[in-house]
């Protein structure tokens, strides 16, 4: 009889890895590691570790090690729909970070870093669809922070400090089990703040990501008068996508 083993990823070694290189719009360079199956995070990156931008979004990733803070040039991470419980407290080193999804995990507030609050450069941060109950005050500390996705969440409130951040644009923070009072405040018009799309098909998003927007597409059907002309349900073909591949403003779909 055959033993059952676990369930086993992708080995990447450093010659996919350098294949996966691709240069930005603005000329850095991206390692692009996204939808590759992988279980464990590939120490071999870490020859690597002079890049900009680093994706390791769509794996099945459980645990980030230490060595992140090898990656001191990293201005953006993309971590979003892996099986993530927790981020390295070494995460706080990487100062040039101005963006950081790792929405669409199994992160919990207990194992969220303080340190976080150490990234002074940070511009965008996505921690939807998690397991937070609560946000640390200390994110008052991100004075630089313009867009935080808090939606699909366990969260009652919002700290204050977070709230009143002076460069703060966008505070997505929908399908929270807020008190009835305050949905209102928490919760920015979608339609109102909708600025630039990114078209693609279904089969391009993960589960948890294309049930979303399936549900903002009922939600917007059920609208009266946003469209003039015939009365007809709003149809969308094609989503919006999470990944990492359209590079202008990819993170206004992830906010929203």
């Amino acid at each position: 009889k055959q033993k059952t083993k676990g369930q086993k990823g992708k080995k990447i070694t450093l010659k996919i890895a350098k294949n996966s290189i691709r240069i930005c719009f603005d000329g850095g360079r991206r390692l692009d590691l996204s939808k590759m199956g992988i279980t464990t995070f590939p120490m071999c990156i870490l020859k690597l570790a002079d890049v900009d931008e680093l994706d390791l979004s769509r794996n099945m990733l459980k645990k980030i090690p230490s060595s992140i803070q090898n990656f001191q040039k990293l201005r953006w991470l993309d971590l979003h729909s892996n099986q993530l419980e927790g981020l390295p407290e070494a995460i706080g080193t990487l100062q040039n970070l101005f963006y950081l999804n790792v929405c669409n995990n199994k992160l919990t507030t207990k194992n969220l870093p303080e340190e976080l609050s150490l990234l002074k450069n940070l511009r965008v941060l996505n921690l939807g669809l998690n397991c937070l109950d609560s946000i640390p005050t200390s994110f008052g500390a991100l004075k630089e922070l313009e867009e935080i996705g808090l939606f699909d969440n366990t969260l009652t409130t919002i700290p204050n400090s977070v709230k009143k951040l002076p460069k703060l644009k966008k505070l997505n923070a929908k399908r929270n089990p807020f008190p009835d009072s305050t949905k209102q405040e928490e919760h920015a018009d979608p339609i109102k703040r909708t600025e630039t799309f990114h078209l693609v098909q279904e089969k391009d998003l993960c589960c948890s990501c294309l049930k979303m927007c399936q549900d903002e597409r009922d939600e917007l059907n059920k609208l009266k008068n946003v469209i003039p002309g015939p009365s007809k349900k709003l149809s969308f073909p094609l989503l919006l996508t999470p990944n990492s591949s359209a590079k202008d403003n990819q993170e206004e779909w992830r906010l929203r």
